[in-house]
């Protein structure tokens, strides 16, 4: 990141693309100037738990940045910081940040981990932060949050085309679906980003290639594990004619325990976030990955056979689109295409992806960022185009060589 002195902050409306935009703010060093932020809602306005959550991130991995909020909460002024990310022995856990996400919290831990992936690649040192507390969903959400598999086997495998690629590791530890309402989930979930570099590498991926193998997670929690097996055998049922090499693994556990205080007992606990879900993940011969997920809703209802044939035929959806992109991991690649080397760096993108509001929105906030405008030209295949970035050179100001 690059630090502005005295700029004015960028000011934006709503509460569209938050995240995106304190990410841009990180990364470039401009401050923003966020207003109206749900001001018309008579009975919740301003920042939500999770987005509230979002900020305290923020301020845990960087140092000199100052967070302003309004009384009602419905405008906040974000100066960023140096993104420092864990330092060595900082708190009690010796290099680890513990970040509880709050009951209340809506959103699934993906919404966290995405842009956080992508400051790491630019902090001054290892970032390595523990996702606890009774908000933490690890499955896919009814808002559109992919589950954390998919983010460890659809987009840090991204990274490695911007020379981002060692000492990764996305793990695991307590899986939850949902809970009551979709709220909470009591889930545990460790991200370990250690490669940091100066500038990302310029790309250049034009070939999408043809989908060689599908990869998959059937994952129960709390409920029988028979629900794997249902969702893998009807999953194979309809990928098996597109992909012989199709292997899905099984994942059972416990539903977690979070704490539930009653008047004669207060130790008590409770389980939650119980559900089952399916990700999927196909690769072509060149590197493109295409994911899908699809989990079970709070108030239940859904068959497993359900569930397994809608991730199995939003795969294909996916896949139909095209580009080395799907509509999962384009703004990462092309915010770091932004980011990298004063050079042209390519990417080829289907027609529906790039045409989606995120795509779009990220365009518009990179150019008010002082990041160049997209080039777009038609590519071979008709529903496709590459789209033509030039680097900002933007890059680590933290660390001084690749």
């Amino acid at each position: 990141m690059a630090t502005v002195p005295s700029a004015a902050p960028i000011k934006f409306e709503g509460s569209s693309h938050l995240a995106s935009r304190l990410v841009l703010s990180t990364l470039t060093g401009r401050p923003v100037r966020i207003s109206q932020i749900r001001s018309s809602s008579h009975t919740n306005p301003g920042l939500l738990a999770h987005e509230v959550s979002f900020l305290r991130l923020l301020d845990a991995i960087t140092n000199g940045s100052a967070i302003e909020f309004s009384m009602t909460g419905t405008t906040v002024v974000y100066k960023p910081g140096l993104i420092i990310g864990s330092a060595a022995g900082y708190g009690a856990s010796g290099g680890v940040i513990r970040h509880e996400l709050p009951r209340e919290c809506t959103r699934g831990v993906s919404w966290f981990l995405i842009p956080l992936c992508m400051l790491a690649g630019f902090a001054k040192a290892k970032v390595n932060v523990l996702f606890t507390g009774p908000g933490v969903i690890t499955s896919a959400t009814e808002k559109g949050d992919v589950s954390v598999d998919a983010v460890r086997t659809a987009i840090l495998p991204l990274y490695k085309h911007f020379g981002i690629q060692n000492d990764i590791e996305l793990r695991i530890l307590k899986r939850s679906n949902p809970g009551p309402g979709g709220k909470g989930g009591g889930g545990e979930v460790q991200l370990v980003f250690g490669h940091q570099v100066r500038l990302p590498k310029t790309i250049h991926l034009l070939n999408p290639g043809r989908v060689k193998r599908i990869r998959g997670v059937a994952y129960s929690t709390g409920v029988a594990a028979a629900n794997n097996a249902r969702m893998i055998e009807t999953a194979r049922g309809v990928l098996n004619t597109l992909v012989a090499d199709t292997y899905i693994f099984s994942d059972v556990s416990s539903a977690p325990l979070i704490p539930a205080p009653e008047r004669g007992n207060a130790a008590a606990k409770k389980k939650i976030g119980v559900g089952f879900g399916l990700s999927l993940v196909a690769e072509s011969s060149t590197g493109a990955l295409y994911s899908a997920d699809v989990a079970s809703p709070p108030q239940g209802g859904e068959a497993p056979e359900d569930i397994g044939k809608a991730c199995a035929y939003q795969l294909l959806e996916t896949i139909s689109h095209g580009g080395c992109a799907s509509n999962v991991g384009a703004s990462t690649m092309l915010t770091l295409m932004a980011m990298g080397s004063e050079d042209v760096g390519r990417l080829t993108l289907g027609k529906e992806v790039i045409g989606t509001e995120d795509i779009l929105q990220l365009a518009r906030d990179l150019r008010a960022f002082g990041m160049s405008g997209w080039g777009l030209r038609d590519a071979d295949r008709e529903d496709e185009v590459v789209v033509s970035i030039v680097g900002k050179g933007v890059g680590n100001v933290g660390r001084k060589i690749a």
